[in-house]
């Protein structure tokens, strides 16, 4: 009996060790969600999109809120004041970011604000001092007044454009006030035509109606979406950013003759460099090249070469004659160039063709580069669906991510679901539906057997489809690949082990039960923590939110351990009668763990253990909420990024 207990005993303690790490682990790893209740960072000058959640999308529709200039006309170097107001007059907003730009392309931020109350706005520099003001708080507001001064130099018209958060998951970005006109000095401004000058319109008794802003709003396009699918082809990412104009990166080919144009634009994260790629075969290696690189302030164009083994690019030998940087810009952390390629280029021995040839684009953008290459693209990557002909002039489509979703799906069922029921059932449902056999096995196992079965045959699908997605090992900077991999030998070993088992009594059995209960656990431990470092990577476009979900998952398997081991040790701690103690068998007992006549009495096994009951109503709903769990999970990995597949389908529900 000290033996047994012994042994129950170290069972316990190894298992809440590797659930408490787990836990341990899986919070050390979570970034926390840091919010900007100061005011908008100088980072997002030009987007104006608040990272809100790690990417809540901003609404589409009708603001209650509108920026209202006081006057239509203002002299250079003179004060003009600005309201943002609310309609109706109770709707209060946490957090504003506020600009002046030109209202005709390149729309540059113009002017500069002045500090009027330091309590509720501060400034930021925009492309130049002052320029943008932004809140200093997140107290409500009903109504704030700011005072801009129109530059000395200016003449034209400008628009003020703005971000209106109402709430942390409801803001508005680019809302956008009647034009002014900013005069030379000394000329009258008037009023604007429409627009009440007073600061907000007569308060009225009870709940006021919505009145519409009066002021049309302008609707400012980035030029380089302008003729996407008309006059060139254009092609970004996440998929259907060409449509909705938001793409983190984008590509546009002009054709003019047998001259061929690359247009490239990124600003997502500060990238350090945006590139394109010629491919014959939509994976990278022997692939040639366009890079456009912020270097001291200014745009360099580079020709590159890629290398599939190992993967890497350089410039080191490749000529830069066949590429001319015509227009560039690098404002605000936004990369924008045109380069100008040859159409008959060799480049490594390999003829590139223009003119007549089908090629795969690759467009990446990463955080860092070096004087001879480029660094890996951490910011994103995206593949077009077919070779294109660079004169043709359509909408270009990515390529499948079926088998990246299909990975996903099969990792997050196996490890999620299937794995953490086989493993509870096997630990403490030995001694119940006793009696009653599946197959010719009692139950516990035959389930067990079963999801163990699926468990394996889901990790060896999605290892497969992983290889073929990617055509060889992970270059991403995440662990995610190696902890993988470390999951799937286990995986994949554990049934051989199984197969072989020593016969129940014999002296290596228990030395085989140990082995057997340490795999499956460890392997199931570092499967979770590959699934958190796969939410860490680019492809997956997964939200970051998806790790709050993945530690309720953690949080739950662990409490209904500690409720199956509570139980268990009730049963050994003898507050159960004697004449069921006589009966009862461990929750995991080393020596034996295989289902065997002669390992117990026949009275043992003609009634369930103490509290079976309770376990079966705590099984089901363990079986519920892993399920639920199991779904959620799923739908985003399939979905993503998640944002812009609810986004779709709200448009498609409201069209």
């Amino acid at each position: 009996m000290l033996l047994s207990a012994a042994a129950e005993y170290a069972s316990f303690s190894l298992n809440m060790w590797s659930l408490l790490s787990l836990s341990l682990v899986l919070s050390l790893l979570i970034s926390p969600s840091i919010t900007l209740p100061n005011g908008a960072p100088e980072n997002v000058c030009n987007s104006m999109l608040p990272f809100h959640g790690g990417g809540i999308p901003p609404l589409q529709t009708t603001s209650p809120f509108r920026i209202t200039p006081v006057t239509s006309v203002v002299g250079s170097g003179q004060v003009l004041n600005i309201d943002i107001e609310s309609f109706p007059a109770n709707v209060v907003f946490k957090g504003f970011m506020l600009q002046a730009r030109n209202r005709f392309p390149p729309n540059q931020v113009v002017g500069h604000f002045e500090l009027t109350d330091e309590s509720a706005v501060k400034l930021i520099n925009c492309g130049g001092e002052r320029t943008t003001a932004t809140h200093t708080n997140t107290q409500p507001k009903k109504d704030l007044t700011l005072e801009w001064i129109a530059p000395a130099d200016f003449k034209g018209e400008i628009v003020f454009n703005g971000t209106i958060a109402q709430d942390y998951d409801k803001f508005w970005v680019g809302l956008v006030s009647a034009p002014v006109k900013v005069v030379e000095s000394g000329q009258n401004p008037t009023s604007v035509v429409g627009i009440s000058t007073t600061r907000r319109p007569p308060v009225t008794t009870g709940t006021p109606s919505y009145v519409a802003p009066t002021s049309a709003r302008i609707e400012i396009v980035d030029p380089i979406y302008e003729g996407c699918g008309v006059s060139k082809g254009c092609f970004g990412f996440p998929e259907g950013c060409v449509e909705t104009r938001n793409c983190r990166a984008v590509v546009a080919t002009i054709v003019q003759g047998e001259r061929y144009i690359f247009e490239m634009k990124s600003g997502y994260n500060r990238p350090a460099y945006i590139a394109v790629g010629l491919s014959n075969d939509a994976k990278m290696g022997d692939d040639s090249v366009i890079e456009c690189v912020p270097e001291q302030g200014t745009i360099k164009a580079y020709s590159s070469w890629t290398f599939a083994g190992p993967y890497g690019v350089s410039r080191q030998g490749i000529a830069q004659n066949f590429i001319q940087l015509k227009r560039s810009t690098f404002e605000d952390g936004v990369i924008y160039c045109q380069v100008e390629r040859d159409s008959m280029t060799t480049v490594k021995g390999q003829r590139f063709d223009l003119i007549n040839g089908k090629y795969h684009l690759l467009l990446a953008t990463g955080s860092s580069a070096d004087s001879t290459h480029v660094s890996y693209h951490d910011i994103g990557r995206h593949v077009s669906g077919v070779p294109l002909a660079l004169a043709e002039v359509g909408h270009v489509q990515g390529s499948s991510k079926l088998l990246l979703r299909l990975h996903g799906a099969f990792m997050l069922t196996a490890w999620i679901g299937t794995a953490s029921l086989g493993i509870l059932l096997a630990r403490y449902f030995r001694q119940t539906w006793v009696g009653s056999q599946l197959c010719g096995k009692d139950q516990w196992f035959a389930w067990h057997r079963f999801l163990m079965v699926i468990t394996w045959l889901l990790t060896m699908a999605g290892f497969v489809i992983i290889f073929v997605e990617i055509g060889g090992w992970s270059q991403a900077q995440n662990p995610h690949a190696i902890l993988g991999t470390v999951t799937t030998v286990l995986c994949f070993l554990q049934p051989i082990g199984a197969y072989f088992r020593p016969h129940p009594g014999t002296k290596r059995r228990p030395l085989f039960n140990w082995l057997h209960w340490l795999g499956g656990n460890v392997a199931h431990i570092v499967g979770i923590v590959a699934i958190f470092f796969a939410v860490k990577l680019q492809k997956a476009e997964l939200p970051e939110w998806l790790d709050f979900i993945l530690v309720a998952f953690v949080a739950f398997h662990v409490f209904m351990h500690l409720i199956f081991s509570v139980l268990s040790w009730i049963q050994i701690g003898g507050c159960v009668s004697e004449r069921r103690n006589s009966q009862r068998v461990t929750s995991f007992p080393m020596a034996d763990m295989t289902p065997s006549r002669t390992s117990m009495s026949s009275a043992d096994r003609k009634q369930d253990a103490a509290f079976s009951g309770f376990r079966k109503v705590m099984l089901f709903f363990y079986i519920l909420i892993i399920a639920a769990f199991v779904i959620a999970l799923v739908v985003i990995a399939v979905l993503a990024p998640i944002e812009d597949a609810v986004e779709s389908i709200k448009n498609q529900i409201m069209n």
